[in-house]
């Protein structure tokens, strides 16, 4: 499933299956944000890892379910 995003003044999108966008959407609720403030943060933190975008937002979501 695709959703397109606005990030650091591009619009892109990013494709994910459902249940990674479901862990992601419980995550952004936890901490009070939107699914899109969310995938900002997380944009921004991985300049240090060099991970695609996609990869990233993976992980984060596996770490989340713990």
């Amino acid at each position: 499933m695709k959703r397109s995003f606005r990030l650091a003044g591009h619009r892109t999108s990013i494709a994910l299956e459902a249940e990674f966008w479901r862990a992601l959407e419980g995550a952004a609720e936890r901490r009070g944000k939107t699914l899109a403030e969310l995938i900002e943060d997380l944009d921004a933190g991985r300049a240090e890892t060099a991970l695609p975008l996609a990869s990233t937002l993976r992980v984060f979501a596996l770490n989340e379910r713990g």
